[in-house]
C-alpha cells in the first residue's frame, strides 16, 4: 500500500503539529503534502526532503501571513496530484480534508476540529479581521468546507466532543481516537514554583484574557507561554498585573515550567486540548473550563479541577480554593500514560488497514472525490 500524508500547513508548532508528527513517524517513507512549510520551525520533525508544498509557498511572506491566505487554501489542496497513492492519511483543522484522490484509493482523515469559521466564526476572528469585510468570503468557505467534508472515505475525530460536531455540522459519523501525548518529553515535578501556567497559541477563542483577569482577582502569579495573533493585545492587558508573558518557549523550557507549576490552566473550551495531559505527564494537575475536550482528559478531583462559568470570577474562585496537595504527581503521570503515542499509532494503523481492506473487498468501487 503506497501512502501519502497531508497536513494543513507546517509553519508553526502547536498541538495539531505534534499529533501529525506521530502520524508522520507511523509512515516514515510517505511523502508529506502541505500548503506551507517553514523548515526553521518544522524541519526537525518534518525534513524538507519529505515535504511537497503547494503553489502558495511561492508567495512572499506566506508563512508569516498565512491566515490571510484562507481564500486560496481550497484550491491549493484540490490541485495536489495524489493519483499515485493507494491511501491518503490526512490531519486537518480545515483544509486537508479537501484533497482529491482517485476512485481506487482511500482517504482517512484525522479531524482535530470542525473548521472554526463554520461553527464559531465570531470567536475565531474576534479582533483580527473586520467582520463586515470578510463575511461574504467566509460564507463561500463554509459551503466549500461542508462539501470537502464529504470527500474522505473515513473520518476520525480526536475526541467525542469533535465527533459530535462532525455529526452536527457534516452529518457524518466518525471514529474517535484521542490525541497522543509526548510522554517522554516531560519529567515529573512536584510543583515547587509559586505560579500557575497557561501554555497555548494566543488566539481569541483560547480565552487567555479571562485567565489574566482571573489571576489578578485571585492575587496569584500566572505565566503565559506561547505566541499568536492576540499576543500584542494580551501583553497590553497583562501590564501591571500578576501575569508575565513569556512568548515562545522551547520544549525543554516548557517541561521545566510545567513540572514546577502549581497547576496548568485551560481557560477556554478546547476541542481536545493536549495541555491537561502534558501537565499530567509532568506530574501537575490542570484547572479547566468545564466543557469541550477537557471533560475527556481530566478526572475531577483526581487529575484536575473545573470552573463552571466562562468568566474571570468563576476561574478566580477556582484558583483561590485550589489545593495542590490533593494531587499525586506519580498518579498524574500514570493518567497521561493512557494516551501514549504507541497506542495512538497502533489504532491508526488498524483503522487505515481496515478501510483499505474494505475497499479491496468492495472491488475498488467509486470513492467520493
Amino acid at each position: 500500500m503506497k501512502v501519502a500524508l497531508v497536513h494543513d500547513y507546517l509553519n508553526q508548532r502547536g498541538g495539531a503539529e505534534r499529533v501529525f508528527a506521530h502520524i508522520a513517524r507511523a509512515w516514515p517513507d510517505a511523502p508529506i503534502y502541505t500548503a506551507l512549510y517553514d523548515e526553521r520551525i518544522a524541519g526537525s520533525e518534518f525534513p524538507a526532503a519529505r515535504v511537497r508544498r503547494s503553489y502558495l509557498a511561492r508567495i512572499p511572506l506566506a508563512n508569516r501571513y498565512f491566515r490571510a491566505l484562507a481564500p486560496f487554501y481550497p484550491r491549493a489542496f484540490e490541485t495536489f496530484d495524489l493519483r499515485a497513492y493507494d491511501a491518503i492519511v490526512s490531519s486537518t483543522t480545515s483544509w486537508a480534508k479537501g484533497v482529491r484522490f482517485p476512485p481506487s484509493s482511500i482517504h482517512v482523515c484525522y479531524v482535530n476540529t470542525v473548521s472554526r469559521f463554520l461553527f464559531a466564526y465570531d470567536e475565531y476572528v474576534a479582533g483580527m479581521i473586520p467582520t463586515r469585510l470578510v463575511r461574504p468570503l467566509v460564507d463561500r468557505l463554509v459551503a466549500w468546507d461542508r462539501a470537502a467534508a464529504m470527500h474522505p472515505t473515513r473520518l476520525i475525530a480526536n475526541s467525542r466532543n469533535v465527533a459530535a460536531r462532525i455529526r452536527k455540522y457534516y452529518g457524518r459519523d466518525a471514529d474517535v481516537l484521542h490525541c497522543p501525548v509526548d510522554i517522554d518529553r516531560f519529567g515529573v515535578g512536584r510543583g515547587n514554583g509559586d505560579y500557575f501556567i497557561v501554555a497555548s497559541r494566543l488566539l481569541p477563542y483560547k480565552r487567555i484574557d479571562l485567565a489574566i483577569r482571573a489571576a489578578s482577582l485571585a492575587g496569584v502569579r500566572l505565566l503565559i507561554a506561547g505566541t499568536g495573533p492576540a499576543e500584542a493585545s494580551l501583553r497590553t492587558m497583562a501590564k501591571g498585573t500578576t501575569t508575565t508573558m513569556l512568548g515562545y518557549v522551547s520544549d525543554v523550557r516548557l517541561n521545566e515550567l510545567l513540572r514546577n507549576a502549581r497547576a496548568a490552566i485551560v481557560p477556554g473550551e478546547e476541542d481536545f486540548g493536549l495541555v491537561p495531559l502534558e501537565a499530567a505527564a509532568a506530574g501537575r494537575p490542570t484547572i479547566a473550563y468545564r466543557g469541550g475536550g477537557a471533560l475527556e482528559t481530566i478526572v475531577e478531583g483526581d487529575t484536575g479541577a473545573f470552573f463552571d462559568d466562562a468568566n474571570a470570577e468563576s476561574l478566580a474562585g477556582a484558583l483561590r480554593t485550589f489545593d495542590v496537595s490533593h494531587f499525586d504527581p506519580q498518579h498524574l503521570r500514570k493518567h497521561a500514560e493512557k494516551f501514549a503515542p504507541s497506542q495512538f499509532v497502533e489504532r491508526l494503523h488498524c483503522i487505515v488497514a481496515q478501510v483499505y481492506r474494505e475497499k479491496r473487498e468492495d472491488g475498488g468501487g467509486d470513492v467520493e472525490t
